[in-house]
Formats: structure tokens, sequence, C-alpha cells
């Protein structure tokens, strides 16, 4: 079976000859051209890995034909030969989009080596666009609903700015996303996107994170270390949690953003940066200000722009977007048959409230990829043992049965189903389904729904 296929492009019979014998019988499928016209010929009507190409050939030049070659599949890899090298020629190759020059005649070794590196140079470059790829994914914003179209058009006004931002929100509601896209769609997204978790470092440390320190400074500062401002340098610097930062870095991070110079720890040299600071947090910074625990000019300087990330629960006809993009992630990564998320399942997962947000949602449908095992669809049964608090409710169309009817149904299975996930006491469930008690008494006196808790319940 051929490993890979291969196109020689040469006017000399005699190395068309000799090429593809070699290459045949290490098993690679080869294709020849004896003018760089033909070769192009061959390489429209065939998948193509490698192409050795002579450089010089009556008619258009190997390197007249390799411009058209990356145009044409800029995927392929091109190796040049020639039997009159010389450095400008190979300067222009590589130029050119050429991974290599080689000098002919051609052992068969030197052949060999020379097609496995080229193939090693085009797996690795696969793999390169592969992992491009699945970063994008990871870091992808998904929603349709009102609140992210919301944050969409914030980011695309605020990145292309100077603009500092501060990005507050529940733990998991994607926060690290945002800045990320705002870095990646700002000027300076060419540069470094460097982040920090302010509250995984210990206080004592935090200000040689962020701006690095001098051999000696302190006990186990053995060599000199740029902190994470001088590593953004020209790009973005993350800092989330930033509201457990202690008041001492607060300090030292507000001067870095008056005057964009600092000094490391134990150091006396004055050290210019331009960064970009993009900040988030899960507390309520003008409450930690009133308590005295957060600067009140570090925040005016880091909320130019704010951006509030609303809660998952705040916007469930996302849902199903994030449930599918997650489950096309871990499948692929499993290296799985894609699957389905049949709809009643969705339902359920619609109407959990993932107080864990985004996160607690990529993991739970990751859960649901692993366990349901070869199986193609996740089913109500299934998302009903990874989330056992939400029960099935009866949504189907029957034949002959007024609207006004079905709906009656449905909200009476939700009640009771949310009932039961509160053990039967009315005020809970009120507050889980978001209605006034009142409501609720009311709803439940005209559908039938027997209360079986009243002193269950406070004041009852």
């Amino acid at each position: 079976m051929a490993r890979a296929t291969i196109l020689v492009i040469d006017d000399e019979p005699n190395i068309l000859k000799t090429v593809r014998l070699n290459l045949e019988v290490e098993g690679y499928q080869v294709l020849v051209a004896n003018s760089g016209a033909n070769g192009l010929a061959r390489l429209a009507e065939s998948d193509v890995d490698i192409i050795l190409l002579d450089v010089m050939m009556p008619g258009e030049t190997g390197l007249e034909v390799l411009p058209k070659i990356r145009a044409a599949k800029p995927e392929v890899v091109v190796v040049m030969m020639s039997g009159n090298a010389t450095i400008e020629t190979a300067v222009q190759a590589t130029k050119g989009g050429a991974l290599d020059f080689v000098e002919k005649p051609l052992s068969g070794d030197k052949l060999l080596i020379t097609v496995q590196n080229a193939l090693k140079f085009k797996r690795l470059d696969r793999e390169h666009e592969r992992q491009r790829g699945r970063t994008k994914s990871d870091f992808a914003m998904v929603g349709k609903g009102a609140a992210m179209r919301a944050i969409f058009e914030k980011v695309g006004k605020t990145a292309p700015s100077t603009g500092r931002v501060l990005i507050t929100g529940e733990n998991g509601t994607g926060k690290e996303l945002v800045a990320r896209a705002i870095h990646e769609h700002s000027k300076r997204a060419d540069g470094p996107f460097v982040k920090l978790n302010c509250a995984a470092i210990p206080s004592e440390l935090i200000e040689s994170e962020l701006f690095g320190h001098e051999k000696g400074a302190f006990t186990g500062a053995t060599q000199q270390r740029r902190g994470k401002f001088e590593l953004a340098d020209d790009g973005t610097l993350f800092l989330d949690e930033i509201g457990d930062m202690n008041a001492s870095a607060q300090a030292k991070v507000l001067r870095v953003l008056q005057e964009n110079e600092l000094e490391r720890v134990g150091g006396a040299e004055t050290i210019k940066v331009d960064v970009r600071v993009v900040a988030a947090t899960n507390k309520d910074l003008p409450a930690e200000i009133a308590a005295g625990r957060f600067r009140e000019d570090l925040y005016y300087r880091l909320a130019v722009v704010p951006i509030e990330m609303p809660p998952l629960r705040g916007r469930r006809e996302d849902i199903p977007s994030l449930a599918e993009h997650f489950l096309e992630q871990v499948c692929a990564d499993n290296m799985r048959r894609p699957k389905k998320i049949v709809s009643g399942a969705m339902t359920l997962l619609m109407q959990h409230d993932w107080p864990g947000n985004v996160r607690e949602l990529k993991n739970v449908v990751e859960r649901l990829a692993i366990l349901t095992g070869d199986a193609d669809l996740i089913t109500e049964g299934d998302v009903g043992d990874a989330l056992p608090r939400v029960k099935a409710v009866k949504t189907e169309h029957v034949r002959g049965t007024p609207f006004k009817d079905l709906v009656a149904a449905a909200e009476r299975d939700i009640i009771v189903a949310a009932l039961e996930a509160n053990d039967h006491h009315v005020s809970n469930t009120a507050r889980e389904l978001q209605l006034e008690r009142s409501h609720l008494y009311k709803k439940m006196r005209a559908l039938g729904i027997d209360h079986r808790a009243d002193a269950a319940d406070d004041g009852e």
C-alpha cells in the first residue's frame, strides 16, 4: 500500500525513470511529468503529497513553476532539484516556498532521506494546523442569544481600541474567553497573550510573578526572572481574579498602569513596558472598595470598559449550541463517532440551573459522551443519570387536544417535578421557578396539584 504520492517534474527521462524506480521500491506512489506545464496538469488531477521539481527545464523553469504550484495547492511540499546549484538559486527557491534544495544526481539513500524529511515536515505542519484549529475551538465564544450578541458587539467595539477592560461575572461564565477574543481582535494580536490567576499565587510571591525579580532578591531567587508584565510587552496581560490581589501588589500595578514602567523585586533599574491589561473578577469590586479591600483608583484605571458576563441560567437559549459544541470537541478528542443529543435530553439540559455555568455544562457533556460508550444518541435517561435533580416533562403533541390543555399539562408536569426536587417545599419551589409563592399556589390549585407539605413552609 502506497505511503504517499510523489510527483517528479524533470525534463530528463533518465532522472524520471531512476527516481521513480527508487521510490516505488519503497512503496510510494509516483507520478512523473517532463515539463512544468505537464506537472501542473498532473497536480490538478491528483492528490499529491510531495513534488520533486527540477530547476532547469526548457520552457518554464522550476523557479517559474514553483509559485504556480504554491498558488494551486499550498499544502503540497516542494523540493527543488538542480545539477547546477548556486546559493542564489537556493535562496530564490526557499523564498518561493520550497522546503528544500538538493543537488543532482541524487543517490538512492539521499533521495529517500529527502523524501522522509519532507513527509515528516508535512505531518508536523498538518498537526500544527490541527492544533491551531483545536486551540481556536477550545477558546471559541459560543452563543446566539441576546445576552451574548451584546457581549460580541461590545468586544468588537472594544478590541481595536487601547482601553483597559474589566470583565465581571460568576466563575465558569467564560471571562477568559472574552479576554482572549479582545486580544485576538486587537492591534496587539501578533504579540503575546499572558495570563496570571491572582487567586492562585501566594500573596508573598504575587509581586515577583507580576514584576519579576533579580538574583538574590529573596530566599530561593537563584537567578534573574522576568515577570508577567515584561513577558506581555507589546501584547496583552490578563489578570484573572484581580479582586484577590493584595494591597501592596495593587499599588504597584497602579503605578505600572500610570507610568508604563516597573522595577523588578530587588532591582533598581526602571524597565519600560507597553502592555494592555484586561482584568477579571467574580467579586463585587465596589463592595470590596467599600470594605477597604480594593483600591478605588485602581478600579477606575481597570474599568475603562466594563463587561459583565451573564450566568448560564440567564441565557438558557445558548445551551443547545454550547452542548453541541462541547460534544463535538470531546468526541474528536476521544476518537469517537459523532454523537447527537436527542430533543428531550436537550430540554433537560436547558432546565438545569447550572450553578457552575458553562464550565459545569462542558464537564457534564464530556461525562455523557464518555459514559454513553459507543451509543450514537444521548437520551433523556442519560441526562437524568448525570443530573438526577432534573426530571423529564411531557411536551409532546397529542392530536385533538387544544393548545391550552397541552400547555396546562406541561405546566403541571414542570411544577410537580420541581416540587419533588425541592421535597415539596413550596417556598423553595417558587424561588427556583422564579415565581411569586402566591402565584405558584394559584397555579397548583388550578392544575389540581395536591400540596402535601404545608408544615414544611415557614409561616404556613
